[in-house]
């Protein structure tokens, strides 16, 4: 005789509740929030999907108290609308509610050390790095991260569109990329690697395989500051393309990914799909953005402060928001791009101008309040490259693989980068980069903040 097993029951998850009025329902999530009033009591549930209010009555009222905020619990009632007075707009299921009929705890969670159920979290930047594993789980931290998804989703979409291939390069190097000491030096069994600085190499090299490419790689910078814009670690989206017709063309294309990500979280945004910690800042670019001169925006900024810095090879971040506070007056939308950077600032694999070989047709895309975007025409000739690379005083042995790809033919090419955190950072108005990296390596941080872990480490 064959034996039947008992059908499965189906979980159900929070937002799919909206179309299950009237129906009994299966939840396994998270207790966020509990309230009583009486014999009735609520609590705040939350599961992948997003949040949804159980409500108890009578017996099961006690319950509710019983619970501790971050239990994981099983739920099981039935979908009812709500009465039009305590409908909640703030969440996506605000019209409905489960009426609790039986609730499993799943597994106990010990006491938060930071007000959980609160609307806000309020606690200083080192602590909310410090518990970062609990405040990832706060209703005002957590769509940080769903936004970041949404701008990597948007970048890779627009260029796929746009027919360039995604590659995966390494990030442990045999050089450094850009030169400069700012790299983290590794031992590589009994030989010396670093860490990479970006993928720029490893991009140029796919651009002679597939012509146009992109890719999304963690980069590191052991750059000496604390600042609320740098991290040690960081991800780019970088995109890389050959056969330019003029070196305009990555400014253009840069515009229309920069465009497409801001407008694919708008309409996400619209549709309820993302559900903003806070009012995201998403400006209308209506206009073409503006391209400045690095010496022009300089007059620009001489004009409008008093200040002279004319004779500086970069702007100051105090300056990279005062050009962005101009081009929201002269265009609408806080973007402008500053361009021919002097050479000695860019990296050895920057194309000079020919009118001007002291200055790069190079450009950083300013957005909001500081740069988004950096790229430029890259050295495609394997002789200049090769001069290059002395003048920066580096070796060519050690970019072998590299030049390869340059003497057995390179198309006119360039390319860009965009850093993921400092745009999550502006688009959601956030004070620190910190907090819109999930786990933050600065000079003071591996997880642990150092002091602490000096502290522990004497107590051993």
């Amino acid at each position: 005789m064959v034996r039947q097993s008992s059908p499965q029951v189906v979980r159900n998850l929070a937002k799919e509740c909206n179309d299950l009025i009237g129906k009994h329902v299966l939840l396994k999530g998270w207790v966020e929030r509990t309230r009583t009033h009486g014999k009735v009591a609520f609590f705040d549930f939350r599961d992948r999907s997003g949040i949804i209010q159980v409500t108890a009555h009578e017996n099961l009222a006690p319950k509710i108290a019983e619970l501790s905020l971050q239990d994981v619990v099983r739920v099981e009632g039935e979908v009812r609308s709500r009465d039009e007075r305590y409908i909640n707009p703030e969440i996506e299921t605000g019209k409905i509610e489960v009426h609790l009929e039986k609730l499993t705890i799943i597994s106990k969670a010990a006491e938060m050390p930071f007000d959980m159920g609160g609307k806000e979290l309020s606690i200083e930047l080192p602590t909310l790095l410090d518990l970062r594993s609990l405040t990832l789980r706060h209703p005002k931290i957590l769509p940080i991260f769903k936004l970041q998804e949404a701008i990597v989703q948007g970048f890779r979409e627009i260029l796929k569109n746009e027919g360039f291939t995604e590659i995966f390069v390494p990030t442990i190097v045999s050089s450094a990329t850009e030169g400069g000491a700012e790299v983290f030096e590794i031992k590589y069994y009994d030989r010396k690697a670093y860490l990479a600085q970006s993928p720029q190499l490893y991009k140029q090299i796919m651009t002679s395989v597939f012509e146009r490419v992109f890719t999304v790689a963690h980069a590191y910078r052991a750059e000496p500051s604390v600042t609320t814009r740098h991290l040690s670690e960081y991800i780019s989206l970088d995109a890389e393309f050959g056969f330019i017709d003029g070196w305009t063309d990555l400014m253009d294309m840069a515009e229309k990914v920069t465009i497409s990500i801001i407008e694919n979280i708008r309409s996400r945004v619209q549709n309820r799909e993302l559900n903003p910690a806070k009012k995201f800042n998403l400006p209308e670019i209506k206009k073409k953005i503006l391209r400045v001169k690095l010496q022009e925006a300089q007059d620009i900024l001489f004009k409008r402060t008093k200040v002279d810095h004319r004779d500086q090879p970069d702007l100051e971040p105090s300056e990279e928001q005062e050009m962005c506070q101009w081009a929201l007056e002269e265009t609408g939308a806080p973007f402008v791009f500053i361009t021919h950077y002097p050479k000695k600032k860019r990296p050895f694999y920057t194309m000079p101008d020919p009118r001007d070989p002291e200055y790069t047709l190079s450009f950083d895309l300013i957005g909001i309040s500081e740069e988004w975007v950096t790229g430029g025409q890259r050295i495609n000739d394997y002789n200049m490259l090769l001069e290059h690379i002395e003048e920066w005083k580096n070796t060519p042995e050690n970019f072998e693989l590299y030049l390869q790809a340059f003497k057995y033919g390179m198309p006119p090419e360039g390319g860009f980068a965009m850093g993921l955190e400092r745009i999550t950072k502006d688009l959601l108005g956030l004070s620190n980069v910190r907090e819109a990296s999930l786990f933050p390596r600065d000079m003071e941080r591996i997880d642990q903040r150092f002091s602490v872990q000096s502290h522990i480490s004497s107590k051993k």
